[in-house]
C-alpha cells in the first residue's frame, strides 16, 4: 500500500506511521497483507444495503474494514495527503461528501446513461471528486473502485477487474486530483465491458 502524508496522527502505534489495527500488527507489511486478506474475505460477501449516499458509502467502508480497524466506516480525523497534496481537511469531510452524493443522486447515480463514454466521463468525475475528499485514513481507493462497480452494474455496463492497470489507475486519479480527468475516464473505458 502506497504511504500517506499526515500530520501526527493519534490513530497510528507511537514513534511509527503504522495504524493500530485489530490485529496489533507493528509491522507495515504485515498490516498491508491483513488488510488486503480481510478485505478479500469481506468482498465475497453481500454489500451492506443503503440508498447509495455518503452514510451507504461509510458502510461499505465499514464492511470492507470493520476486521482491520476499529474506526472502519467513520471519517477521518486528521489531515492527510499523498505526494505533497493535501486531500479535503477534515472539518469539511462530511459537507463536501454529501455535497458529491447529493450531486450523485440528482443524476439518478448515472441510471440513465446508456453510452458509455459519457457513463465513463461522468462516473470519473464523481470518483474523482471523491477521491479529492478522501474521507477515510485508509482504504480508500478500494471503496472508489467498488462504488464505480456499482455505478456501473446500475447503468448495465460491466467491469473487468482483470483489465485495471493498478500503476496507470494510480497515475489517471493523480492527474484527476489536479484537474485533468481524461486519463481516470480513458481508465474507465478499458475496464468497462
Amino acid at each position: 500500500m502506497s504511504r500517506y502524508d499526515a500530520t501526527d496522527d493519534p490513530l497510528c502505534y507511537p514513534g511509527t506511521a503504522v495504524l493500530k489495527n485489530l490485529a496489533d500488527l507493528l509491522d507495515q507489511d504485515d498490516l498491508d497483507q491483513f488488510e488486503q486478506l480481510m478485505f478479500l474475505t469481506r468482498s465475497e460477501e453481500p454489500l451492506p444495503d443503503g440508498d447509495l449516499d455518503y452514510e451507504h458509502y461509510k458502510a461499505i467502508h465499514h464492511h470492507f474494514f470493520q476486521d482491520v480497524y476499529d474506526w472502519a466506516g467513520e471519517p477521518r480525523e486528521v489531515r492527510t495527503g499523498k505526494g505533497g497534496n493535501w486531500f479535503c481537511y477534515p472539518e469539511y469531510i462530511d459537507t463536501e461528501m454529501k455535497k458529491v452524493f447529493a450531486q450523485l443522486a440528482a443524476e439518478d447515480h448515472l441510471s440513465q446513461i446508456t453510452d458509455l463514454a459519457t457513463f465513463a466521463g461522468r462516473a470519473s468525475y464523481f470518483i474523482a471528486e471523491i477521491n479529492a475528499v478522501h474521507p477515510f485514513r485508509e482504504g480508500n481507493g478500494r471503496c472508489q473502485l467498488t462504488l464505480l462497480n456499482v455505478l456501473m452494474e446500475i447503468s448495465g455496463f460491466e467491469m473487468d477487474e482483470e483489465l485495471l492497470d493498478p500503476d496507470g489507475f494510480m497515475d489517471a486519479m493523480i492527474a484527476s486530483f489536479h484537474g485533468d480527468n481524461g486519463p481516470l475516464t480513458r481508465s474507465i473505458l478499458t475496464m468497462t465491458t
